[in-house]
């Protein structure tokens, strides 16, 4: 479940994820018939890596080894099709009933055990993807560092399980709660948009442009203070005390739960806009970290706490 953070830090593992997949051209519009899914198997995807995997039938035993993949491949329908999954799953609650295969240290002895037809992995998983991929079974791997790639990486699970509908479906629905919130904030000026420090662990690393971090809060209707750096970035207390943000948000409170109360009663920071107007916030580690289909419901959660006036019941 952690991984971006171990960038620099151990503390917070992220899960990231994504590609592009390949398929049977799709039927005309004006055909309404859809190819049966045993006719588009076998089919070779291209993961993050580069890499082309060959999948011979749609896959019956699946084994999911990073949060982010399982919870989309629940999300797409092929979790009944799930037999093992990491240490670190906990959503949805049936994957408490799934074997465990390991943290990013993969048991590839049990992974193999289960005789999964795919391994569905992340470029996080490190060496473990080279391991897993010398037993000769097919993993497809992925990463996802924008909102854009997350809807890649349904739809690369979506197509090497089988469900090409229903992730279409998913990442579709994801869309409309994007532009929900987008809506929402659009008559908030520029000027007017609090500018936020991403806290993802306590040593101050942070989320530059690049990261699907940065897209939760710009969507959200607010300004990163660190949107002039790339990617993951450590700063000195110094340069966030500089950039004075407004609102500070937290992402580790799963470990951490005074997380937003020791950052308050930082002795240097009494000063910052944000301590002072007492808007300092943890959010839900799971669903702002992890890039799959829930991530929607993290830049809801986001927005409401940038604007809460907008989302008044």
């Amino acid at each position: 479940m952690k991984k971006y953070i171990s960038i620099g830090v151990t503390v917070l593992l992220m899960v990231l994820l994504a590609a592009c997949g390949a398929n049977p051209a799709p039927k005309s519009s004006g055909d309404t018939t859809q190819t049966p899914v045993q006719e588009q198997f076998p089919l070779t995807i291209t993961d993050s890596t580069g890499t082309e995997v060959k999948i011979e039938k749609k896959p019956e035993r699946i084994v999911s080894v990073m949060p982010g993949t399982t919870e989309i491949a629940y999300a797409v329908g092929a979790g009944d099709k799930v037999v093992g999954v990491s240490n670190y799953d906990n959503y949805p609650e049936d994957v408490k009933k799934k074997e465990k295969v390991g943290d990013l240290k993969v048991n590839i002895e049990k992974v193999v055990s289960l005789e999964p037809d795919v391994i569905l992995a992340d470029t996080g998983n490190g060496e473990a993807v080279d391991a897993l991929r010398k037993t000769g079974l097919p993993v497809v791997v992925m990463e996802a560092k924008t909102f854009d790639e997350i809807y890649k990486s349904i739809e690369m699970i979506g197509k090497a399980t089988g469900n090409d509908a229903k992730a279409a479906e998913v990442v579709g629905k994801m869309k409309t709660d994007v532009q929900d919130v987008q809506d929402k904030v659009k008559a908030v000026p520029q000027e007017k948009r609090p500018n936020v420090w991403i806290e993802v662990d306590p040593s101050l690393f942070t989320a530059g442009t690049g990261t699907f971090m940065h897209d939760l809060v710009t969507l959200a209707g607010g300004k990163n203070i660190a949107g002039d750096l790339d990617g993951w970035k450590q700063l000195s207390e110094e340069k966030v005390l500089q950039r004075n943000p407004d609102v500070i948000m937290n992402t580790y409170g799963y470990y951490d739960k005074e997380g937003a109360a020791k950052i308050k009663q930082r002795p240097k920071w009494q000063q910052i806009k944000a301590i002072k107007d007492g808007r300092v916030f943890a959010v839900d580690s799971d669903v702002v970290n992890r890039p799959g289909p829930r991530i929607t419901e993290g830049l809801k959660e986001i927005a409401e706490k940038l604007h809460p006036e907008l989302f008044q019941k």
